[in-house]
């Protein structure tokens, strides 16, 4: 007979680290005892065979509608707006919008994109690299994704700075604590659903070689997306597409300057880019978790979970797991694929959508930064941003290295 979740004994879990390093080795203690522990709102899945089973099993929902909710967070205004997006959808709903879009988010579309990448990279390297040091978080990460996200849409230039202060506001949803910050997470929302509008209208009248133009002309058996979806898809490439992007560069970088040798090796041999972004999200990712929450009463390895349980698969944790990863805590851009992927991008139906995009953009970013950025050094104090956030990565990085 399966033993109820909240009688297991288990290991339980605070998250209150200010220190990053602090709180990974204390997950990894952990996660050598049990392969679940109990935390504060969920319960952590910590080995890579688990994560993947549970991520794989459809009973399993997802979580990304219930963040606030999970954070204390209690206002009427969230149920009343909450709309149906890919990033929660379940079921034949998130099968039929899966099949409308994946064509638009292959790997062949991400690559039209990458002589694009290197020209953003350049343009942000070439005011910096003369002084030989930055703050590499909001001098080259933050601004990175937005003119890319732009040019995959289709919107204009002079919107870049728009785009990146309504999606910085809008991911607040993932870390919100009051009814104050919800208000202002509506407000970006809402002139965030104007501004497509807008957009999807243009291109109704004008197609382009763009995103946008893709997924209105996306159609399968006579089956289109309609404006909600097209907004609703629209708003999911811009909230996930730029903060995961800024805040994976400035992990990457920010363990390479940790690992010299490695860097050089990149510089030197900028075709191990592929090798080294694996690596890199394998190491040290920006997305370390995920939520699921039982669609029903589910049994798993002698344990019973009952409907609404909340769990959290470390993808962080299983990216570690020595079953799969050989020497898993040694940095290696040369290591051979281990037959399972990464975990930062997820696993099941829920798999990041823009995984072809994100590793394009980490693939052209990397190698060109330590060509022109050699010996490159932690120079001053790094600000990492709270342990409990959805994404995580540096908000202060400051670095200096050889002009080139």
């Amino acid at each position: 007979m399966a033993t109820p979740i909240s009688e297991l004994d288990i290991p339980a879990v605070s998250f209150d680290f200010a220190d990053a390093q602090e709180h990974r080795q204390m997950l990894r203690d952990i996660s050598k005892q049990s392969w679940i522990a109990k935390g504060v709102f969920a319960y952590p899945i910590f080995t890579y065979e688990d994560c993947v089973a549970i991520l794989r099993d459809k009973r399993w929902h997802s979580a990304a509608a219930l963040a606030a909710s999970a954070f204390g967070v209690n206002d009427p205004r969230l149920e009343e707006r909450r709309r149906e997006s890919i990033l929660s959808a379940e079921g034949e709903v998130h099968t039929r919008l899966r099949r409308l879009v994946a064509p638009s988010f292959s790997p062949r579309s991400a690559d039209r994109l990458r002589p694009f990448m290197r020209e953003v990279m350049n343009s942000l390297l070439d005011p910096v690299v003369p002084a030989g040091r930055c703050d590499l978080a909001s001098d080259v990460c933050d601004p990175y994704p937005i003119p890319i996200i732009c040019e995959l849409l289709g919107a204009p230039k002079e919107d870049w700075q728009l785009f990146s202060r309504l999606a910085e506001q809008v991911l607040n949803i993932f870390n919100v604590t009051s009814t104050e910050q919800l208000t202002e997470i509506f407000a970006a929302q809402d002139e965030l659903e104007a501004y497509t509008l807008d957009l999807i209208a243009d291109r109704r009248n004008k197609p382009a070689d763009d995103l946008i133009t893709s997924l209105i002309a996306a159609e399968e058996a006579g089956d289109k997306l309609s404006e909600v979806e097209l907004v609703m898809m629209v708003q999911a490439v811009i909230v996930g597409g730029t903060d995961t992007t800024r805040n994976q560069l400035g992990c990457s970088v920010a363990l390479f300057a940790e690992h010299p040798d490695q860097w050089k090796l990149l510089a030197e041999q900028p075709e191990l880019a592929p090798k080294a972004v694996e690596e890199t999200m394998r190491y040290f990712g920006a997305v370390r978790a995920t939520g699921r929450f039982a669609s029903e009463d589910i049994e798993y390895k002698g344990v019973l979970f009952p409907k609404g349980t909340l769990v959290t698969p470390a993808l962080a944790m299983a990216n570690l797991d020595e079953s799969v990863f050989a020497e898993p805590d040694t940095f290696d851009i040369t290591r051979e694929p281990a037959g399972q992927p990464q975990m930062t991008f997820g696993s099941g139906i829920h798999y990041c959508l823009g995984a072809a995009l994100a590793r394009a953009e980490q693939q052209e970013a990397l190698p060109l930064m330590a060509q022109r950025m050699k010996n490159l050094r932690i120079d001053g104090a790094v600000t990492w941003k709270p342990s409990t956030v959805a994404i995580f990565g540096p908000e202060k990085l400051p670095i200096a290295y050889d002009p080139s």
